[in-house]
Parts: C-alpha cells; sequence; structure tokens
C-alpha cells in the first residue's frame, strides 16, 4: 500500500513538473501553475533565507525608528500634519491590543523630545546615517529577492533614499487627509443619508484603510529594488502582501489578548519581545509580498530547483548568439534597447543565466551598457566590424586567462592535429561573416 505522504511529495516533486501545460485545458493548465507558484512561495519561506533577512531588518528597525519618525515629523510639521504620526502608529501597532499605547506613547516621546539644535553636526549626520541604513538594508533584502547583483549607485541613494523620506510621509498623510475631507464634504453627507448609497459609502470608508495598505505595499515593490518593477507585478505583489498582512495581524492580536505568560516571565520586556515578533512578522510578509511580484514579472523563474540554471559551454554559445543578435536587431533598426529583464523574458531564461553571458560579453568588450536605468545594451563597435568567429572565440575562451598553463599542458600531437581540423572547418563555415550579415540575415544556409 502507497503511503498517502509518499504520494503527496511524488506529486510535488515529480509529477507537476513533467506536466506539459502547453495541452492542457485551460483549468488544468492554470490549476497546475497555481500549485506551482505556490510550492515556490513555500520552499522560498521554509529556506531561510528570508527569515534570517526578516531578522534583519528587525534590529535595524530597533535602532532607525526613533531616527526614521523624527524626519518625518520635521517634514510634517512643515505642512502642518505632524499631528496625524500617532493615530498612524496605533494602526500599524494594532495587533499588539493594549500593549501598544505603550509603545507609540515611548516612540511618540522620544521624536518630540528630539531637539536637531542639541544633537550637533555629529549628532544630525548619524541621525540621517541610521535612516539611510534602514533604506539600504531594505533595499539589499528585496534586491535578493528580485536576484539582483548590484545596489544603487550612491548618487542614485542620495537621490532616492531622499524622496523616500521626504516626499514619501507627504503623499501618504495628504492622501489620508484627503480621504477624511470627502467623507465629511455635502455630497457625501448627502449619500450618507439615502440608501443604498449611504451603506455603499459607509462599507467604501471601511475598504479605504486595505487600499491604503496595498497600495503602500505595491509602491514599495515598484520602487525600492533595484531593477524594474512592472505595475501589475507590483500590484500583484500588494494585493497578498496587504491581505496577508491583514491576516496575520488578526491572528497576532488574537494572540497577544490570550497570552497572560508573558507578562509573568518576562515583565516589563513582554512588550519589547511582542513588538519585536510583530515588527519581524510585517517585515516577512513584506518580503514575502515580493517573492509573489518576482514570480509574477518572471514566471520562468517558477521552477523545482531552488539554485541558479547551470549553462554548459555550448548552450553559453548559443545564448551569446543570440543576445548579440536581439542587441544587433535593436542597433540596426533604431529601436528601444534591450534590457537584462527584456532579455530575461524574450528567451524564456533565469535572469542569472542571462546576467551571466552579458557579463561575459561586456568582459571581452562585444557589447556596452548605458548609463539609464535599468541599462540598455548595445553594440561595442559597428556591426560589420563584429566578426561571428571572434564572437564565438570571446565566449570559448572566456576565463582562460585566469589559468597559466605551460606549453606542454593539454597537448598531444594526434589531438592536436584533430582539433586543428576542427578549428580549420569552422573557420572556413563562418567565412569572415560579420554580426551585420547575421543581423539582416545574410547568412548562407545550406
Amino acid at each position: 500500500m502507497i503511503d498517502p505522504y509518499e504520494k503527496i511529495q511524488h506529486f510535488f516533486l515529480v509529477q507537476l513538473w513533467r506536466e506539459d501545460l502547453t495541452e492542457a485545458n485551460p483549468v488544468r493548465r492554470w490549476g497546475f501553475r497555481l500549485l506551482r507558484i505556490l510550492y515556490v512561495l513555500w520552499r522560498d519561506l521554509f529556506d531561510g533565507q528570508l527569515t534570517l533577512r526578516a531578522m534583519s531588518l528587525v534590529y535595524t528597525t530597533l535602532l532607525s525608528l526613533v531616527p526614521l519618525l523624527a524626519v518625518s515629523f520635521s517634514v510634517l510639521k512643515a505642512f502642518g500634519v505632524h499631528y496625524q504620526i500617532e493615530p498612524i502608529l496605533y494602526n500599524v501597532l494594532a495587533p499588539l491590543g493594549e500593549r501598544a499605547d505603550e509603545v507609540v506613547v515611548l516612540v511618540v516621546g522620544f521624536v518630540e523630545q528630539l531637539d536637531v539644535r542639541i544633537l550637533g553636526y555629529v549628532g544630525l549626520v548619524f541621525l540621517l546615517y541610521t535612516v539611510v541604513t534602514l533604506l539600504q538594508k531594505t533595499e539589499e533584502a528585496f534586491n535578493h529577492v528580485w536576484r539582483t547583483k548590484g545596489g544603487r549607485s550612491l548618487a542614485r541613494r542620495f537621490s532616492d533614499y531622499l524622496s523616500v523620506i521626504l516626499v514619501g510621509p507627504v503623499l501618504v498623510f495628504s492622501a489620508i487627509g484627503l480621504t477624511a475631507s470627502l467623507m465629511s464634504t455635502d455630497i457625501a453627507l448627502w449619500l450618507l443619508s439615502h440608501e443604498p448609497f449611504g451603506t455603499a459609502l459607509v462599507w467604501a470608508g471601511a475598504l479605504v484603510p486595505y487600499v491604503l495598505i496595498v497600495l503602500a505595499f505595491a509602491f514599495v515593490y515598484r520602487f525600492v529594488p533595484n531593477t524594474q518593477v512592472h505595475f501589475s507585478s507590483a500590484l500583484v505583489g500588494g494585493l497578498v502582501g496587504g491581505l496577508l498582512w491583514q491576516i496575520v495581524g488578526t491572528i497576532f492580536a488574537s494572540f497577544v489578548a490570550t497570552s497572560t505568560r508573558y507578562p509573568a516571565i518576562y515583565s516589563s520586556f513582554a512588550i519589547l519581545i511582542l513588538f519585536m515578533l510583530w515588527l519581524y512578522l510585517s517585515w516577512l510578509v513584506l518580503l514575502f509580498g515580493a517573492q509573489v511580484s518576482f514570480y509574477h514579472q518572471h514566471p520562468q523563474q517558477v521552477r523545482l530547483g531552488t539554485g541558479g540554471v547551470t549553462l554548459s559551454n555550448c548552450l553559453k554559445e548559443r545564448l551569446g548568439f543570440l543576445i548579440m543578435y536581439l542587441v544587433g536587431v535593436s542597433y540596426y533598426n533604431e529601436q528601444p534597447l534591450w534590457t537584462l529583464d527584456g532579455l530575461a523574458q524574450r528567451l524564456d531564461l533565469p535572469g542569472e543565466s542571462v546576467a551571466e553571458v552579458l557579463d561575459l560579453l561586456l568582459e571581452r568588450g562585444m557589447i556596452i551598457e548605458t548609463c539609464t536605468d535599468p541599462p540598455g545594451y548595445l553594440p561595442a563597435h559597428d556591426l560589420e566590424k563584429i566578426s561571428l568567429e571572434r564572437l564565438r572565440d570571446a565566449i570559448r575562451e572566456a576565463g582562460e586567462q585566469e589559468f597559466l598553463l605551460s606549453r606542454r599542458a593539454l597537448s598531444l600531437p594526434v589531438v592536436d592535429a584533430v582539433l586543428s581540423r576542427a578549428e580549420e572547418g569552422v573557420t572556413t563555415a563562418f567565412d569572415g561573416m560579420t554580426l551585420r550579415d547575421l543581423v539582416t540575415g545574410e547568412v548562407p544556409r545550406k
């Protein structure tokens, strides 16, 4: 008799991934795709990387929370809406229950007592540094989710982080204030007094906080990662992350309300432990929603294995020619330049594999990248000056300079003669063709 657990395990590890969905009916196709996404999300959640980064962000948040609120408080004070910080904190910390009052009063007290004139220049620089550190750590966590190697440049960090610190709070509180103002207008009051408009408006008002949370999550997913995130993918991640955050908050609030042992065991430290636990869950939910955005934008990354795809030398050579062809066509026809994400989606390959060959082509002087964000790719020389034989050699010889071999190494007369004949055949086959011949289709076919 087959063990049910082994049967389920075999389905998720074998059958789910062997199924050919191209010829399946729509219901089966979408069902299998959904199960694949749920599996990789579950796998990534328990892989350890998300939890590790969430814990790291908890520590950084504890150090940066007061400075971040102090900077936001200073900006909002100039607009006369600084009094709204306290209600927002109550909403964010609502799952802590009655204990939320202690945390809010403590944090707001620290913020109000913070005086820049007393801090001095050194203190002010340290305050801004802790805020920037939080944003940098957040970006690193999101870059890990999006498989992005490099972070923002120093100039971009300054401009982007400054925008988030200064403009972000103003937009958030302006949206909240605008919503409250609209609900108090004569039209809104008239609608409230007439059914069914009154009930609909009450329901809409109840949904506003959830909508704002979803939009806030989508905003983070769209602009924090150092890569191009489509709005639709950010919105899908925001919907999942926002809904999950509400569910986790409700469960956590029930846990806090029914837990009486923590205050007895930890005394006054209980609130700190609960606060850190809620911060950890919040960051974990935020990163989980980022994973949803990533897999929505890159469905080719939904696969059984967790590691990157290892390309053989043959596949690297083919991929190099494909990339050079696409880059050459866009340049020759004056079309929009290809980016890393665009190439990965066009070739239906993981971004890491495409980035590996792009780095190889950049190192060998076959292509150059623009200074735009994200960078686009152009041929490094005129199409007529890039021979296909040179392109092939550049891909094949990549990394050889790292190994210093003597003349006698890897050399036997018989083997050398055979390989020499093979090389002569390849050289004859290329027959002086260039990238322009490949782009224009002027390649002789057998």
